[in-house]
């Protein structure tokens, strides 16, 4: 199984991307990004693109899978600048996918709560991105995780992030038992991708508990 990886240097990515190595059913991870990701391996290639809208020095085919966990935060961003990087990036890579690999699995890591018609700007834009990318001739899914918890050391590339996950850890297993239905993991979200790309599911939009028992 050949699979393509955005986002491979985030917390989710990072998980993601470990779960690809360590699968015996993977033989080829094609990791996609702004900036080198700085790690080796058999399996891996890392390809560095300064504008994710211009693709056109990738090939995505004979791809099984795409799991896109690129993304930012919307705080201090304006809604052009956010939909630059949620949408238009997450649609280059769906359409051309869908065009170089029809009938391919893609991943969307999305969000709880998105609604293109929505009052929050995040909302809006990441509905789009969730609603243009089922539209595609993928065999596509949107994850909207709430608490992900890293594992495996999957750290946050922000420095707030990365504070508050090393503080709320130890509560993990309490904040699991207390809202099983809002967290997950890294390492879930990595076999709930694998699990898809081997086997489609018909549910097209997964909530934790839908990660988690996959």
């Amino acid at each position: 199984m050949k699979v393509i990886v955005y986002g491979a240097s985030g917390m989710v990515g990072q998980g993601v991307l470990r779960e690809c190595v360590l699968d015996p059913d993977v033989t080829e991870v094609l990791t996609v990004g702004r900036r080198p990701l700085g790690r080796e391996h058999a399996k891996l290639t890392d390809k560095v693109v300064a504008d994710l809208t211009d693709l056109s020095t990738l090939d995505f085919t004979g791809y099984d899978a795409c799991f896109f966990c690129l993304g930012v935060s919307s705080a201090g961003m304006s809604e052009e600048a956010y939909r630059h990087v949620t949408y238009d990036f997450t649609l280059a890579a769906g359409r051309k996918l869908a065009v170089e690999s029809p009938g391919a699995v893609f991943t969307y890591v999305s969000g709880m709560g998105t609604d293109e018609h929505g009052r929050q700007m995040w909302a809006r834009v990441k509905g789009k991105t969730e609603n243009d990318l089922l539209d595609l001739p993928l065999k596509a899914y949107m994850f909207q995780p709430g608490y992900i918890q890293p594992m495996h050391g999957a750290t946050s590339r922000t420095t707030l992030y990365r504070v508050l996950y090393v503080g709320l850890a130890p509560l993990y297993p309490l904040i699991r038992r207390v809202a099983p239905k809002s967290v997950t993991t890294t390492e879930q979200i990595g076999l709930a991708m694998l699990r898809l790309a081997r086997q489609p599911g018909e549910k097209k939009i997964l909530n934790p508990p839908d990660i988690n028992a996959l």
